[in-house]
């Protein structure tokens, strides 16, 4: 426990030290200001540390930035002081990873803010010419992606729906029953698939939606147990979206002068998340889910419930065909890729999962015969 705390304190001064030689060497003012603040933030981390310290061991004092440190700063002025960055951007992850691992092992909760260093980082690393610049590549970033990951997320419960069922209905006709069977099997694979997706769906954004809330409600404790620290860095976080410091400040004083309005932005700065939506709604995702499994499902299975006399298992696997070759076409309006390669390679994937389990069903039938 001794060696480790003397460690932290070590790692505590390092990190100062490196934001401090920084915001020296920065060319851009805005930038150096807010690496500055950072070393400033870190000088003080590494106070406390020395308190905790200073109970058990009274003569106890800070140390020198060590011989790591400093060959670092001496190799950034030969080689770029953007090696610092991104060792100062490795070293807040490792920071905050080693911190929730405590936490965790000690049952305590994990404030979300601890990663705010490296967002801080994150955001200045991103800029391409200024930190403006690295604004703008955020945004065009979200508008196209939105888009994308809804058209993918379809595509995908349709495709599951597809491969499942056709899959499935081929296994029970590789085993030699009949029409009625099929029809059974395909029916009640339809709806259990469908049911485990929504299912699924619901756990999985209803428990993205509670531990965003408990997200919220550390952040809010934090806000109150320290709200002078809190907003210092919400300006430093708008410094580094490119605003100008007094501008940042003067936002996050006015932010913190409301006390909903403080929580809503710290956790829209810190945690991206909105305290309405926190993540979505679980029983909106769950009936899409059902709905667009579904789809995908019935497809194999309509040439049975129409096509009672005229080889529906044929039919079954052309318009399969067409439907994994409309699901992998559809995708390239998003992706650029060629329309014919990804949905002759869905068709290629989707029926040769379905002629292996024709195969096993087969087999299995010719066994149990």
């Amino acid at each position: 426990m001794k060696n480790r705390l003397h460690q932290q304190l070590q790692i505590e001064i390092d990190t100062a030290f490196l934001y401090k030689k920084l915001g020296e060497n920065t060319p851009d003012e805005k930038s150096a200001e807010i690496y500055r603040s950072m070393s400033a933030i870190e000088g003080i981390h590494a106070g406390k540390m020395l308190s905790k310290i200073q109970h058990t061991e009274k003569n106890a004092i800070l140390p020198l930035p060590s011989a790591k440190a400093r060959i670092q700063v001496r190799l950034a002025s030969v080689f770029g002081w953007g090696m610092i960055a991104s060792t100062l951007m490795g070293t807040e992850k490792m920071l905050a990873r080693k911190v929730i691992e405590d936490k965790k092992i000690k049952g305590e909760e994990v404030n979300p803010s601890i990663l705010n260093h490296f967002a801080i980082l994150d955001n200045i690393n991103k800029s391409s010419s200024g930190m403006k610049g690295g604004i703008l590549a955020k945004l065009e970033g979200r508008h196209q992606s939105v888009g994308g990951n809804a058209m993918r997320a379809a595509v995908l419960g349709a495709n599951d729906g597809l491969v499942t069922n056709l899959s499935l209905i081929m296994g029970v006709a590789g085993a030699a029953v009949g029409p009625k069977a099929i029809i059974v099997t395909g029916i009640a694979g339809l709806l259990a698939g469908a049911f485990s997706m929504a299912l699924g769906e619901w756990l999985s954004v209803q428990s993205s939606r509670e531990l965003n809330q408990r997200q919220v409600d550390i952040e809010t404790e934090e806000m109150e147990n320290s709200p002078d620290e809190e907003m210092l860095e919400l300006a430093l976080i708008y410094q580094s979206k490119g605003m100008e410091k007094e501008e940042a400040e003067r936002m996050a004083k006015k932010v913190f002068e409301n006390k909903e309005s403080a929580i809503d932005t710290l956790v829209r700065e810190e945690l991206g998340l909105d305290t309405v939506e926190l993540g979505g709604s679980a029983w909106e995702a769950a009936i899409t889910s059902f709905i667009l499994f579904a789809v995908g499902a019935i497809i194999p299975l309509l040439p049975f419930l129409v096509l009672a006399h005229f080889h529906p298992v044929i039919v079954s696997l052309g318009v399969s065909t067409l439907g994994l070759f409309f699901l992998g076409a559809i995708i390239t309006f998003y992706t650029g890729k060629s329309t014919w390669y990804s949905g002759l390679r869905q068709v290629l994937f989707g029926l040769l999962a379905a002629g292996l389990v024709y195969g096993i069903g087969r087999l299995i039938g010719g066994m149990v015969h």
